[in-house]
């Protein structure tokens, strides 16, 4: 299965939509034991990140290429975000870091799921649940001039934030949201996918999912809608993140998280 989403700049009408694409099942790993629990469908892992059954604790494995990385504000927003949706009663680490470029931009799926094959090192170990988060130097190879990909999540423990991409669109121009607030809306739009949002893994407990656009929510301004307009009203209102709505919550409080 593969659903594509999509976060697209328009330029001709000035307004920015968000969005992602989530691509599931199209990895090309090492087919090492250890990292198997890391290795499955997007989604399915929605329960152990979000409760304390399995695992106390949470270890994001944080790697952007050099020159690429994230924004402390928007890091420090997605750590507010996951402290308010995970139970880990162990903690939640954040480990950061850089590589060099692969110089492979733009990129496709499979390339990014190679990329992690390279450089991820951290996998579930005890209690301790382990996701990859990867800042790419570029933007996804079928992006076009009125459409752009944000950011993919691609299996249960595995994303990727095209971080070139979020670089040419924060305050690119008047009235533009900030680069942090794209950063941060990218990252928790992604990660609530892991976390099984829309029916991607986390049981719906009533009917709010998008029926033209699955694994999204159909509740407008939702942080998971398919589109979310940061247009002149919104944008006047100053660099706001967009939220997960009560329904998303609900799902997520009965799949075991807060």
């Amino acid at each position: 299965m593969q659903i594509t989403k999509f976060l697209s700049y328009l330029l001709i009408s000035s307004f920015i939509l968000v969005g992602c694409s989530n691509d599931d099942d199209n990895s090309p790993f090492d087919n090492n034991p250890s990292q198997t629990a890391n290795r499955q469908p997007l989604g399915s892992s929605a329960n152990d990140l979000l409760s304390d059954t399995n695992f106390k604790s949470i270890t994001i494995e944080m790697i952007a290429v050099q020159g690429f990385e994230p924004t402390t504000t928007a890091v420090n927003n997605f750590r507010q975000f996951l402290e308010d949706r995970l139970f880990k009663p162990d903690g939640i680490i954040i480990n950061q870091r850089t590589v060099s470029s692969s110089s492979k931009a733009p990129f496709n799926i499979e390339e990014i799921a190679e990329i992690e094959n390279d450089t991820r090192t951290l996998f579930n170990a005890g209690d301790d649940i382990t996701v990859y988060v990867y800042f790419a130097d570029g933007s996804k190879e079928d992006d076009t001039n009125e459409q752009v990909t944000l950011g993919s999540a691609y299996l249960n423990t595995s994303m990727v934030i095209y971080e070139g991409t979020l670089r040419r669109l924060g305050g690119s121009r008047p009235g533009a949201p900030s680069l942090s607030t794209i950063e941060t809306a990218a990252l928790n739009h992604e990660f609530a996918h892991l976390l099984g949002l829309v029916n991607l893994g986390t049981p719906l407990q009533s009917q709010h999912e998008d029926s033209d656009s699955n694994g999204h929510c159909n509740v407008q301004s939702c942080l998971m809608e398919a589109a979310i307009e940061f247009s002149s009203g919104i944008m006047g209102m100053g660099d706001a993140v967009p939220e997960l709505d009560a329904l998303c919550i609900a799902d997520l409080q009965a799949n075991g998280g807060r």
